[in-house]
């Protein structure tokens, strides 16, 4: 006989799929959020004005992309339209002295159409708000962002958060390096004010957790972890968690935080364009007031991560090159974002073109492998003193310079920012074509081909062909003065690099 079913009352009936819209899937947050957000069960649709950058995360396949910019109106409508949840994840952080004017163009485009599409809630993660303190531009503008949501007229959570640690995130990469770089530091005041920082699982769970708040939530929290401590004894310890001796700290009250910025910019790999804005948020004492959020979205068992812990999750990610996304993963402002000059509207423009091949008896798998693996720790195969002046160059003049490295060590994803370019196409196996994000008088490019060659010789042996080009467009007479005041040097740089690239190959296979 069967066994009989259950007599009790049946359990809850489970809570039907959100279709949820993420804005900034490209950055920090978001490119993590939405895996989190299928895991839970829901829908994702993300929102990206370059969406062939989207193309090679783990979960593209799994998402409805829809192409746009967050400044437009009707392309943010239509992204807007069937979403039950918005997850407004975007701000200009390092545009420049307007970011403050972009962020309140781009908030104001997102409150209407989400009104107008009748979403049911917008989620913002935005960042704590001391009391009586003069605010920073860069928590200013995120404190307005939050109001233009709040009074939107949807239902809005505003997550307000101090320092993120996680492995990538801005934040942390300027914790690590100024501590591990640094055994003495001379420091601004800034490093004596209160932080209560937060592991970014932690932030991940309260965003998916607020797609299911009650409708008749509207309101800001605050969320941070169990620790409050300053900047200076978060450095203290991170050296205890990284195995490092105990750092010295010297506070000098006269350094500003444009001169903070620079020296942040001096040794980490955050640019000065970035780093001013987080250094002058340190200012501030950014400590929570409540934790009202676990009402709605309970803390797990054992508690919230504490700073220990997430440093030291975040410690073994990068040394085990599992670092998810990085904070150079959104665009850089103001970068190109032109074609290869092939199109047609190219046509009867100055181009100048490098272009070297090689023929080897490495194996294409392994040459492959060395061409993926170029940049980062393991440099460009040739001068590296060369490149490391071309980097110190692009720092001094207030770009990327060389120190973004990468994200993974083995392996690219189309839109990753690798040193000061960034993977504008990728073939596996065959193509790697990067764009240049360093400050130029034009735009450059820089491809690897790998290719099979038969010899014809009948004994079936085969060859492998590495075409390397370099293509840059210049701008105006400085464009082509730069063009050739560089020319000399490349047979040095780009015939060494391509030498170099074929013998690591040769050496692998």
């Amino acid at each position: 006989m069967p066994a009989p079913g259950p007599t009790g009352p049946p359990g809850p009936a489970p809570e039907a799929p959100l279709t949820c819209l993420v804005t900034g899937a490209t950055g920090y947050i978001g490119g993590r959020l939405v895996p989190e957000l299928l895991a839970a069960g829901h829908r994702v649709r993300v929102l990206s004005r370059s969406p062939e950058r989207l193309r090679d995360r783990p979960w593209a396949g799994q998402v409805e992309v829809v192409p746009g910019d967050a400044a437009d109106r009707d392309q943010v409508a239509r992204a807007c339209a069937g979403s039950d949840v918005v997850y407004y994840l975007i701000h200009a952080l390092g545009s420049g002295p307007e970011f403050e004017a972009t962020d309140r163009v781009t908030a104001g485009v997102m409150a209407r159409a989400a009104r107008e599409a009748g979403v049911g809630r917008l989620v913002y993660l935005g960042a704590l708000e001391p009391r009586g303190e003069q605010l920073s531009p860069h928590l200013r503008s995120r404190t307005e962002v939050a109001e233009i949501l709040l009074a939107s007229g949807v239902p809005t959570a505003v997550l307000r958060a101090a320092v993120v640690l996680g492995s990538g995130s801005a934040s942390f990469e300027m914790l690590r390096y100024l501590t591990e770089r640094l055994p003495v530091m001379v420091t601004p005041r800034w490093v004596h004010s209160r932080i209560q920082p937060i592991a970014v699982r932690d932030v991940l769970r309260y965003l998916v957790g607020c797609a299911r708040l009650p409708g008749s939530v509207h309101r800001g929290f605050d969320i941070g972890g169990p620790d409050v401590m300053t900047y200076a004894e978060m450095m203290q310890r991170y050296a205890a968690v990284a195995g490092l001796p105990r750092r010295r700290i010297v506070p000098v009250p006269l350094f500003t935080p444009s001169l903070s910025s620079h020296w942040v910019g001096l040794v980490t790999p955050v640019p000065a364009g970035i780093a001013r804005p987080l250094v002058e948020s340190l200012r501030n004492t950014v400590v929570c007031r409540e934790h009202d959020i676990a009402e709605y979205v309970p803390d797990p068992p054992e508690g919230l991560l504490g700073f220990d812990e997430a440093v030291r999750l975040a410690v073994a990610r990068v040394r085990h090159s599992a670092v998810a996304t990085r904070w150079s993963g959104a665009s850089v402002p103001g970068a190109p974002s032109d074609p290869l000059p092939s199109d047609p509207h190219w046509a009867g423009g100055s181009l100048y073109v490098d272009e070297r091949t090689s023929t080897t008896t490495a194996t294409p798998e392994a040459l492959w492998r060395v061409v993926e693996g170029i940049g980062g720790e393991r440099g460009w195969y040739s001068f590296p003193l060369a490149w490391e002046v071309r980097g110190w160059l692009d720092r001094l003049v207030g770009g990327v310079g060389l120190r973004r490295g990468r994200r993974d060590a083995h392996e690219l994803y189309v839109g990753d920012a690798l040193d000061f370019w960034r993977v504008e196409e990728l073939a596996e196996g065959r193509l790697l074509r990067l764009r240049a994000e360093m400050r130029l008088p034009g735009l450059a490019w820089l491809e690897f081909h790998v290719e099979h060659d038969d010899p014809g010789d009948g004994a079936g042996n085969t060859r492998t062909v590495l075409r390397q080009r370099a293509t840059f467009a210049p701008r105006g007479l400085a464009g082509h003065a730069y063009w050739w005041a560089v020319a000399v040097f490349h047979g040095f740089v780009f015939g060494g690099m391509l030498r170099g690239i074929t013998r690591a190959a040769e050496q692998r296979t």
